[in-house]
């Protein structure tokens, strides 16, 4: 699924490709049968490339999956099963081999959603939006007290009748943006090409942008009498969301002080990795709005981030395998300096899982 953020992912700011079928000219996604010895991620971006015209860091984790029939040459109707996985657009090409074929057109997740045709399609573009978090705002804070007071403990049922101020929330949101671009960044980065200088120096300039929220957060905890959650979650929360692009920049001047301009298949699918954590993230702060009603989609937007760190870390180890094998014994150096680049995209994902766990927390203190 090729998708594009423009601006904030708040407000409405995810968009979504979708191309037209050869035969029906309905609403889809980019998709096909993997070859042979072809990881399915890798696949879906073949896909993509071929029937969309984009390329991009596509996720080795799914989203998700639905069925659908589909009408075969011998006139049979048969069922298929369909892995969706997300695919950041970082190049929209002006010609591809499907262009005279199909359609391409960029939607809203609503527009999207209602395009296509498949229900568990259109169930799993509505999960990648974020959950509407503006209504559930402007609910009344007594009506939140009333729902919760049987529940809850006094001291939860006190602090929900006070009023919150200072501008954590539209801090942290910044601050996901930020990291968001840093990750896209990255994975332009490690596409290789000839702009490697300029992706690094974005990736560079980003975390300056995240450093300067950073102080202001912790500026804002010292001078706020009431804050929305105790002051080491809002410190806590900030400052892991600062370590994932803290080490962007670590892995991009990394690959600047080695000259690294080949990336390995596993390198580019953990920053696919990294892309779709940081979107994720991004989602996830908004809905800390309003924990009690939010939090059960936080549950399952960390969720996803822990499972995801757990599947780069499968890939972390082939691709250190595959560099010790293809260059262990006849070129050391560039063994060494593959691992080291490893090193830096793992403590990436590891960080974003950080988030996760302090986003579990507050939800736990606070839903």
């Amino acid at each position: 699924m090729p998708y594009r953020t423009d601006g904030s992912p708040v407000d409405g700011g995810v968009r979504v490709l979708l191309v037209t079928s050869r035969s029906t000219k309905r609403w889809v996604i980019p998709k096909g049968n993997m070859g042979a010895g072809v990881a399915p991620h890798t696949a879906a971006a073949q896909e993509a490339e071929e029937e969309a015209g984009v390329r991009g860091a596509a996720c080795p984790t799914p989203l998700g999956s639905y069925r659908y029939r589909k009408r075969r040459g011998s006139g049979a109707s048969l069922m298929v099963d369909v892995d969706v996985f997300p695919l950041a657009v970082t190049d929209e090409l002006p010609k591809w081999k499907e262009q005279g074929e199909r359609e391409r057109r960029w939607f809203s997740l609503a527009e999207a959603a209602g395009a296509v045709e498949e229900p568990d399609l259109r169930d799993l573009i509505r999960s990648f939006s974020a959950t509407e978090f503006k209504a559930a705002a402007a609910r009344s804070m007594l009506g939140r007290v009333a729902d919760r007071s049987k529940v809850g403990s006094m001291f939860s049922w006190f602090q929900r009748l006070l009023p919150q101020t200072g501008n954590f929330f539209e801090m942290f949101e910044a601050h996901a943006r930020t990291v968001t671009t840093g990750a896209e960044a990255m994975a332009r980065l490690v596409q290789g090409g000839p702009a490697t200088a300029e992706h690094i120096r974005e990736v560079i300039e980003r975390e300056h942008d995240a450093d300067e929220i950073t102080r202001a957060v912790l500026q804002t905890v010292r001078k706020t009498f009431l804050t929305p959650f105790d002051r080491g979650a809002i410190t806590s929360l900030i400052g892991a969301m600062d370590d994932t692009i803290d080490e962007m920049q670590a892995a991009a001047q990394a690959v600047d002080l080695y000259d690294v301009v080949d990336f390995a298949p596993e390198m580019k699918d953990m920053a696919a990795i990294i892309v779709d954590a940081a979107r994720l993230t991004c989602e996830a702060m908004p809905l800390l709005r309003d924990v009690a009603a939010n939090g059960g989609r936080l549950h399952e937007l960390t969720e996803r981030v822990v499972r995801m760190e757990g599947q780069a870390d499968e890939i972390h180890v082939a691709g250190l395998k595959r560099s010790l094998r293809d260059h262990g014994t006849t070129d050391t150096l560039r063994f060494v300096v593959e691992r080291e680049i490893y090193k830096h995209l793992e403590r990436i994902v590891d960080a974003f899982e950080d988030v996760a766990n302090e986003v579990d927390g507050i939800v736990i203190d606070h839903s």
